[in-house]
Order: C-alpha cells, then sequence, then structure tokens
C-alpha cells in the first residue's frame, strides 16, 4: 500500500494555500522536509494564500536549489514579492533568485525589478504579432507540422521582448497559431497516419539524400529582415495618412540611423548601421543619417563628425544628414496640438513625485498626477510659461496624458518636453525648452516618412507609446521593429566606464585600439568589411548576440587573409652573417606582395652579406621535428636566391647575439637541395634603405582579465596588465614604403570618387543662417583616407596596420617612395596569424 501522509504536514501545506490534493502530494514526497522548515523559517504558516501564490511558493522551496542556498533576508524578501503580487510567474522568480545570489548586502529596489521583470505586462497581441513573425513558413511541408511546435514555444521564450511574458499565454498563443495554419494536433497526427498507411515503400535509391547547391543567404531578405512590411503595410488611423506616405517615397524602404550625439560609436553600433543601411539599400530605397540632438547639455561637436566618419567608413553614405533639432518648431506646434487634444498636461510634479505616481520602488499601485486633470487653457498658458524661460530646469514639465492603468510603463505618461537652461549647438539661446526622445523619435520618423524604424529589442515597449502619440496626434505612423542589438564580451561599450579608462590614463583615448570603439577599431587597423562579414554572420533576430572578442579576431583574420598584402618584418631579430661571400655582396630580389594575388604587384629588396631573422626561427640544439635554423641544418630564406645553413653562433649572457651561415650555392650542373622550410628576413644595406626601422611595435591582447568586465565589483582591478605590448627593437623590409605609397593612391582614388558619387546622390538639407550655430560635418574623401589603409601579412608575426602616430612621407602626393628624415613608424598588430590556444 502506497504510505499515508501525515496529517500535520498536510494541515500545514494546506495552511499555505495549497489545495488538499496538493497538500496530500507534497505530504508524501520527498521534498516533504525542506517545504515543512522553510514555511516555518519563513513565517508561512496560515498565511492562507491564493492558491496561484501558494503553489508557485511550494515550487519555489522545493525545486530551486539556489533559492534555498540564499540567506534567510533574501529569501523571505522574494516570498513577500511573490505575496504581493510583484513576482507572478516561475521566470520572475527564477531571475529574482540569479540577482540575489550574486547580491551582497541590502538590495537595490530598481535594480531588483529590473532585473525580475516586477511591473512588466506584456500585452497578449505583442505575443501573438511575434509568434506569427517567427512562424517558419516551412512547418507546413512537415510530415506533422506540430513537430516544431516546441522548437517556436522554446525560441519564443529566449526573446527579450517575451522575457516577461505568461508562459501560459504563450503556449495559448502559439496553440492558436498552429490550430489556424496548419490544424489541430489531433487533425495532423491523423493525416500523418494516413499517409504514413497509404505511402509505397521506398526503394533503396530514392531515400539517398540529393547534395544541395550552397545558397549564399541574404539577411535582408530571410529571418527577422525578411518578415518585415512593405511599404505602406503598417497600418495607419486614417486611409489617406497611408496614401500619402507612399506618394511622398514612391512607395520606397525608408530607414534610418538615429544616434545620440553624446559619445563615440562603438562596434554595437556596427550592427545598427548595417541593419538600416543595408536593409534599405538592399531594396534601392534611402537611408537618413539622422542626429538625435535633444539633449544640448551632452552634446559636443566632435561626436557629430566622428559619427559621421563612422558610418561613411564603414561604406554606407546617407541619404540626408538630419538633425531632431530640424524639427524643433514642428514638435512644439505638434505639442501645442497634443495639449488642444486634451491628451497633454503642464505637470509641477517633482521627479521624486512621478516616481511615486508610477508606483515607486515597489511598483506599488499607480496615482494620477493632481496636475492631470487641468483645463486645457491653463497648460496652453503654462507651456507657454516654460517656452519663455519662465521656470527653472524641473519645476514643470509637459507631460503626455496617456493610460496610467496598462501594465506598460511606456503608457505612464511620458514627460514630452523639460525645461533645459542650455544652449543649443544649432538652435543657440532659442529654446528653452527641449522635447524628450519619446515625444520626438516617433514624430521625426513620421515627418521623415520613415517606412522601417528599425531599433534594438530595448525599445519593444516604447512602441506603443510610439503608436500611441502618432494616433493621438493623426500624422502618418511609422511601424517600429525590434532587433537583438550587438554585445561584445571581454570589453566594455558603456560611456560612462569608457570615460573612466580614458580620464584615469588607462588608456590612450577613445580610440585607443584595445576598446571597441569604432574609431579605436579603425585605428587598430580592422578593415570595414571585416566588421561587416562578422555582422552579416550574425545574422538578424530577436535574439540578443553576445560574442567573445575571440570570434570577432577570427572573422577579421579570415577577411585579411585574402586582403593583406605580404611584408617580410623580424619582431625580435638575431644578426645573421653569411661568411662565404664578400663584405659588398648584394643582390635585388624581386617579392611579390601576395603569393596567390598577382593583382597585387611586387617589389624588389636587397639581399645581402648582413640579414636579421626572427629570433624564434633559431634554436642553438637541432631537433628533428624543428625545420627552421640550427647548426649544420639548411634553411631557405623565402625570395632569397639560395638557401643557408648555420656554421656557429655566438652568445652573450646566455643570449644568442649573432649567427654565423654560409650560402649553399649548387655546383655548376648540381641540382639544388631543397630546404624543408622557408623563414622570413631583412637585409642590412644602408645603400637601398634596409632596414626599416619600427619605432614602435604594439602588440594588443584583451583589455579586461574577464569575459564580463561590466559585472566587476572593480572595473579597474580587472584591467589586464599584459594588454598591451610595446617592442622597439622590429624591423620591416624596404618595400613598406613602396607598399604605403601604393595603398595611399589607391585610396585618395577611392575615397574622391566615392565622395563626388555621394555629394552628387545626396540630397541637401537647406538651413538658414539663424538656425545654424555650429559646423555641420560634411562629406569629404579625408574621412575616408588614414594611415590604417597601409594594413599587411608579416609571416606568422600577424597581421599589422600602420597607426595613427606614423609619420611617413612617402605616402603623402607626389614623395617618392623611400624614406625622409622625419619618419616615425609606429606599428598596430591587428590580429595574429592564429587564435591564441585556449
Amino acid at each position: 500500500m502506497p504510505p499515508k501522509a501525515d496529517e500535520s504536514l498536510v494541515r500545514l501545506f494546506t495552511s499555505l494555500g495549497l489545495n488538499e490534493a496538493k497538500g496530500v502530494e507534497y505530504a508524501k514526497s520527498k521534498h516533504s522536509k525542506i517545504l515543512n522548515e522553510s514555511i516555518q523559517e519563513i513565517g508561512l504558516e496560515n498565511a492562507k494564500l491564493d492558491e496561484k501564490m501558494a503553489t508557485l511558493i511550494a515550487s519555489t522551496i522545493t525545486v530551486d536549489k539556489q533559492f534555498n542556498g540564499l540567506p534567510l533576508p533574501y529569501k523571505a524578501y522574494i516570498i513577500e514579492k511573490i505575496k504581493n503580487g510583484d513576482l507572478k510567474e516561475s521566470n520572475q522568480v527564477t531571475a529574482a533568485v540569479k540577482y540575489l545570489s550574486d547580491k551582497q548586502g541590502d538590495i537595490n529596489q530598481d535594480e531588483f525589478n529590473e532585473n525580475a521583470g516586477v511591473g512588466i505586462v506584456v500585452p497578449v497581441a505583442l505575443i501573438r504579432e511575434i509568434a506569427q513573425q517567427s512562424l517558419d513558413p516551412k512547418a507546413k511541408d512537415l510530415p506533422n507540422p506540430w513537430s516544431s511546435h516546441g522548437l517556436l514555444i522554446k525560441s519564443l521564450k529566449e526573446k527579450p521582448e517575451l522575457k516577461w511574458s505568461n508562459p501560459l499565454e504563450l503556449k495559448n498563443q502559439v496553440d492558436a497559431l498552429y490550430t489556424e495554419n496548419f490544424g489541430t494536433r489531433d487533425e495532423c497526427n491523423k493525416r500523418l497516419k494516413e499517409a504514413a498507411k497509404n505511402a509505397p515503400k521506398p526503394s533503396k535509391e530514392s531515400t539517398k539524400k540529393p547534395s544541395q547547391p550552397a545558397v549564399e543567404t541574404n539577411i535582408f531578405e530571410q529571418g527577422f529582415l525578411g518578415a518585415l512590411h512593405k511599404p505602406g503595410g503598417n497600418p495607419q488611423i486614417k486611409p489617406e495618412l497611408r496614401d500619402q506616405h507612399l506618394k511622398a517615397t514612391d512607395g520606397k524602404v525608408i530607414t534610418r540611423f538615429p544616434p545620440e550625439p553624446n559619445g563615440f560609436l562603438h562596434i554595437g553600433h556596427s550592427k545598427a548601421i548595417t541593419v538600416n543601411f543595408g536593409y534599405a539599400a538592399n531594396f534601392q530605397g534611402h537611408t537618413y543619417l539622422r542626429y538625435d540632438d535633444t539633449n544640448p547639455e551632452a552634446e559636443e561637436q566632435v561626436y557629430f563628425e566622428s559619427i559621421l566618419e563612422s558610418v561613411r567608413w564603414l561604406g554606407f553614405e546617407p541619404w540626408k544628414i538630419t538633425y531632431s533639432s530640424d524639427y524643433f518648431q514642428q514638435l512644439y506646434e505638434l505639442a501645442i496640438e497634443l495639449i488642444k487634444r486634451g491628451k497633454a498636461y503642464v505637470d509641477h510634479s517633482t521627479g521624486e513625485e512621478m516616481q511615486i505616481q508610477r508606483g515607486g520602488e515597489n511598483r506599488g499601485p499607480r496615482v494620477p498626477s493632481p496636475w492631470r486633470e487641468r483645463p486645457v487653457e491653463e497648460s496652453l498658458q503654462e507651456f507657454e510659461n516654460m517656452r519663455l524661460g519662465n521656470y527653472q530646469p524641473g519645476q514643470a514639465t509637459l507631460r503626455m496624458k496617456q493610460n496610467i492603468e496598462d501594465g506598460n510603463p511606456q503608457m505612464w505618461d511620458l514627460v514630452a518636453y523639460r525645461v533645459l537652461k542650455a544652449a543649443h549647438h544649432r538652435t543657440g539661446d532659442k529654446w528653452k525648452i527641449y522635447p524628450t526622445y519619446d515625444f520626438t523619435h516617433c514624430l521625426v520618423d513620421s515627418f521623415e516618412n520613415i517606412s522601417h524604424s528599425l531599433c534594438t529589442t530595448e525599445f519593444v515597449l516604447s512602441r506603443v507609446s510610439y503608436e500611441w502619440l502618432c494616433d493621438a496626434l493623426e500624422v502618418y505612423k511609422p511601424r517600429q521593429s525590434e532587433y537583438g542589438r550587438l554585445n561584445m564580451q571581454g570589453t566594455v561599450m558603456s560611456k560612462r566606464k569608457i570615460m573612466k579608462l580614458v580620464k584615469e590614463n588607462h588608456v590612450r583615448g577613445w580610440d585607443d585600439p584595445r576598446l571597441y570603439t569604432l574609431i579605436a577599431l579603425r585605428r587598430r587597423g580592422v578593415p570595414p568589411s571585416a566588421i561587416l562579414s562578422f555582422v552579416k554572420s550574425l545574422g538578424v533576430s530577436t535574439a540578443v548576440s553576445s560574442i567573445l572578442t575571440s570570434k570577432f579576431d577570427q572573422s577579421v583574420r579570415d577577411d585579411l587573409e585574402s586582403k593583406a598584402p605580404r611584408l617580410m618584418a623580424v619582431i625580435d631579430p638575431i644578426k645573421l652573417v653569411i661568411t662565404n661571400v664578400p663584405d659588398d655582396y648584394m643582390v635585388q630580389v624581386k617579392k611579390p606582395f601576395h603569393p596567390k594575388i598577382p593583382e597585387f604587384g611586387e617589389a624588389t629588396i636587397p639581399f645581402s652579406k648582413v640579414v636579421y631573422i626572427e629570433r624564434s626561427d633559431f634554436r642553438t640544439v637541432d631537433d628533428p621535428n624543428f625545420f627552421r635554423m640550427a647548426p649544420g641544418k639548411l634553411v631557405g630564406l623565402l625570395n632569397a636566391p639560395h638557401p643557408v645553413k648555420c656554421t656557429s653562433f655566438k652568445e652573450e649572457n646566455g643570449k644568442v647575439v649573432e649567427i654565423t651561415a654560409e650560402l649553399v650555392i649548387p655546383n655548376e650542373g648540381e641540382k639544388p637541395t631543397k630546404p624543408k622550410a622557408f623563414i622570413q628576413w631583412v637585409a642590412e644595406h644602408k645603400e637601398s634603405n634596409s632596414p626599416v626601422k619600427v619605432n614602435e611595435l604594439r602588440i594588443f591582447n584583451q583589455l579586461f582579465k574577464s569575459d564580463n568586465p561590466s559585472a566587476a565589483p572593480d572595473l579597474i582591478a580587472d584591467l589586464n596588465p599584459d594588454s598591451e605590448e610595446i617592442i622597439k627593437s622590429a624591423f620591416v623590409d624596404v618595400s613598406l614604403y613602396t607598399l604605403a605609397k601604393n595603398e595611399f593612391q589607391n585610396a585618395r582614388k577611392s575615397a574622391y570618387e566615392r565622395t563626388s558619387k555621394a555629394k552628387e546622390q545626396t540630397a541637401e538639407i537647406i538651413e538658414s543662417e539663424e538656425e545654424k550655430r555650429s559646423p555641420t560635418p560634411k562629406l569629404t574623401a579625408e574621412q575616408l583616407i588614414g594611415n590604417e589603409c597601409v594594413r599587411f601579412q608579416a609571416l606568422r608575426a600577424g597581421f599589422f596596420a600602420l597607426d595613427k602616430d606614423t609619420i611617413l612621407n612617402a605616402t603623402k602626393e607626389g614623395a617618392s617612395a623611400e624614406p625622409h628624415q622625419d619618419d616615425k613608424i609606429v606599428l598596430n598588430r591587428i590580429v595574429s596569424i592564429k587564435a591564441a590556444a585556449s
């Protein structure tokens, strides 16, 4: 007979709020002890909770081992959050437990709420929409379409915008979607059985899988981007708005890249640039570069210029360059219209009071502002007072009258305008009030007839307020669609954290090659084509891409392999003296810039009595598994006329300082001996300006010790002390001058042709002198030309580029391809030849 349940335990468990059957089940289970102890430890006897709450608590206690490892105050805190309704679903509880497991000391309410999704309600309509977008159309071709049902649910749960959705509601929506598209599960199972019953037995030949040709993927026509609406497919509150939009755009795809000019772009922005510019270009559309310049306190001219340069460096040309400030007057007029429609009001609540109105730290009941119902005429007058500068910052704001009962925080009466006593870089002191992002973004998208407003998933909740505002003003409503952002592990991209590194001189600046800002990657020598290939290889979906820097480096390596010319370089040189040739011996040898790409051309370099080889290419004691230079061993010198054989070497303080060798020249009619290995070298020949001395060669490694420095308790303590090595002994062969001159000539030609074409195609924005208070970044060829365009591979040493600190007069127009008096050569290693062993 099955064991009888302990009646006292059943009473205890049902007093928590579990039904009788569940109480008996837990009393009989192996979890009865831990549940019993926890109820008494946390003080839950006779709690008489709602059955769903009680079930969630019991499940947390008995299933989540991490929960039971928490200190009692943390456990009690989570239970209290379940009891007051803040934590409604198991996924929220799991996230809360994980957050507190890494926590010490007092709990920060805002951080806890953010990490556990407190107060966030995912609309059923959004679940349905994303499920519809994610449904594989090929599922209908499966023997049983419902076999992919579980995979879709799993993928939806991983999407950031559905992270806090109700699991049951999510399953119900997927069930409904499958039933509508494919029939019920039972119907599909029945069809599958009938098909199997009637199908002829396949022959052995017919079961062989045909070979499929490789298909080149186009990220703009498949997956997330492939499922986007066609121009005009975004619903409007009035049909004529759609017609006006299509007439203005001629039915083209119109996108925009809208950065805030308050910092330098980083690798994550490269995805946004690729998605917006690439998607429009794929469908012969246009893309705006729009500076979201609504916060004059944080904006600087250097950021405007750097953003345009980075976009162009990546290979894209904006159709128009605009600013949110271009539309300040229109935005102001629409704010007045919103007040007149009874959908905005001037509020005098402080920031702290607004937080309380929105539920406070504990996300409690929301209450309306006491100014919410003030008369329209009064709000109009107060808004005019704001505009005239009669209020100080924080004394008055214009808030949208949305729906504070909505589960979405983006509908809790967002601020539309605030007072700022700061001069604007373009409009000067004309405005004392500035629109917020939430008010500006959707309306400027509307003004510019954006067909696809593409942004990252952290803005998914903003879509509701975006559409609300457009409809409230009855203007054209673009469609916002959200994709997963690109994060890079092993580095930081927070402006605040990079600023700390810069100000405390832990890095050279925002363009330090160890950082992952775009100007830093450019300075390191990373080709823009490598970044684009990397982004496209990740694809575009709603999932966040969190990538190790080593994977990015491999993409760079793959890109450079077929594009970087070859030079010979020795990083740690040893002098090699050939004893069986005269002192003035010198032979000019031809060297291709790439052994497999003749189009790269070739150069002539000297080979002389004294050359330098890499220290790692020599061993004092021979080893049969070592094929490079050792005493008595024959080794080839790349492109040299003959191999050499080491005859002796000289040491000082245990270190080899010089090697002597003989040139192995076959006798007439004798077949030359082929060496097993070839090594690189550079010749010492003053008349030929050889070798080229490298003033600094910089080797870069990961800047931080950990793969998640953002989570490190002390960012500075996590810095890798070996993130940079500076070498001052390196030599490069003299073809560097020819290569540099050629690369700059090619870069100039390409830059001037591209810029000229871009200026012809770019629609000019005409601004009055009154509005234009500072220089507007212009399309110039110089934006595309920099020292980093000189890249090369040095055998086994890595891929290198000239740093911006380099002075190489040979790159100047009309200069000769040879050294000049004030030359200074600084090389950055872009990446190593091979990935480091883990």
